[in-house]
């Protein structure tokens, strides 16, 4: 999902959006991602090298982004919340070993039946959390 720089300036501007050089460094940030990352782990990775974004201005920028729909709000547990530029429809799959985070394509749980919900409800979407242990923690 990486894009360069250009790239990024052009889509913020197509979305509407200031480009200000937090809001640029928070979607580039995640657009480098595949971990789901939380605004703690923006914020620690953007001030790495010299402390100059704040965990306000960290929020701002993932709330310009979301409602913009460039990124997506992920809640796999409880009171965390974790971030995603992919935005296209998919589910996840979440090691409940390490707590490691990835994708699973919309089509590999394609068979699932809604019709079976209640007739009462509205659905206007789903997304499915599969839970297990990933490669790296299997042990053998």
């Amino acid at each position: 999902m990486q894009q360069h720089s250009e790239e990024i300036v052009q889509t913020l501007k197509a979305k509407g959006l200031r480009v200000t050089p937090q809001r640029f460094a928070v979607y580039a940030n995640l657009l480098s991602r595949y971990d789901h990352p939380t605004a703690e782990d923006i914020l620690g990775d953007l001030n790495q090298d010299a402390p100059t974004s704040s965990q306000a201005t960290v929020y701002s920028s993932l709330q310009a982004l979301r409602g913009v729909g460039l990124v997506r709000e992920v809640l796999l547990e409880e009171g965390v919340r974790r971030y995603d530029a992919n935005v296209d429809p998919h589910h996840h799959f979440r090691c409940k070993t390490c707590g490691a985070i990835a994708d699973i394509p919309w089509q590999a749980l394609s068979h699932i039946d809604l019709n079976h919900l209640n007739p009462h409800w509205q659905v206007d979407g789903y997304e499915v959390t599969v839970h297990g242990v990933c490669s790296h923690c299997q042990v053998d």
